[in-house]
């Protein structure tokens, strides 16, 4: 939970050499030394490609249904591309990347974020589809399907240490319980993943 104690002898040469880092960073225009990488989906591009394809399969199969019956026009094949458009918004999940703290979720007509480090409330959606509701002190929400965490460690892991100092902060005031099960869950997958890759299972 809480990261190991530095002497204290060695925290004022930490403090020059962050200081001196960021002085280099400003004459050489380089990133932060200490800004979090963005870490992202990696599975988001290959369910992209997918809604693509059915897109593309529906479109290809309605122009060729009314070919077969000589009713293909213009208008038509112009109904059925927009369709075809409008499938591939609803099967495109949103693109999930968390860094510096923030977690957000951009799909082709919105965007979400939300603070992981300022976190209020933390829940599980009731229903067919569970999502989990972040929301954070500025009243920024995002609501994010667990299969994305659990596919997604480092996703998780920006999360977990995000609501771990919201906690320390006392922002977050409601959903630890859910993130806990959360965790456990994740730990229970990759447990079951490393013993299938390794052929235990």
């Amino acid at each position: 939970m809480s990261q190991p104690e530095t002497q204290a002898g060695a925290v004022p040469n930490v403090a020059r050499m962050g200081r001196r880092i960021k002085k280099r960073a400003l004459v050489d225009g380089s990133p932060r030394a200490d800004a979090v990488r963005t870490v992202h989906d990696r599975y988001w591009a290959r369910e992209f490609r997918s809604a693509v394809l059915y897109g593309v399969l529906l479109f290809g199969a309605l122009v060729l249904l009314d070919c077969g019956f000589a009713r293909l026009t213009a208008v038509r094949a112009g109904w059925w591309a927009a369709l075809a458009v409008l499938l591939l918004i609803i099967l495109t999940p949103p693109r999930v990347s968390a860094a510096a703290g923030a977690l957000a979720a951009r799909g082709l007509v919105t965007h979400r974020r939300v603070r992981t480090d300022r976190l209020a409330a933390v829940r599980i959606s009731e229903g067919v589809s569970q999502r989990v509701i972040l929301t954070d002190t500025s009243g920024g929400r995002l609501m994010l399907d667990p299969r994305v965490l659990i596919a997604n460690p480092l996703l998780w892991h920006q999360l977990d240490q995000g609501a771990r100092r919201s906690l320390e902060q006392g922002t977050l005031r409601s959903g630890t319980p859910v993130l806990e099960r959360l965790g456990r869950r994740i730990d229970g997958e990759l447990c079951r993943g490393t013993l299938r890759a390794s052929g235990m299972e």
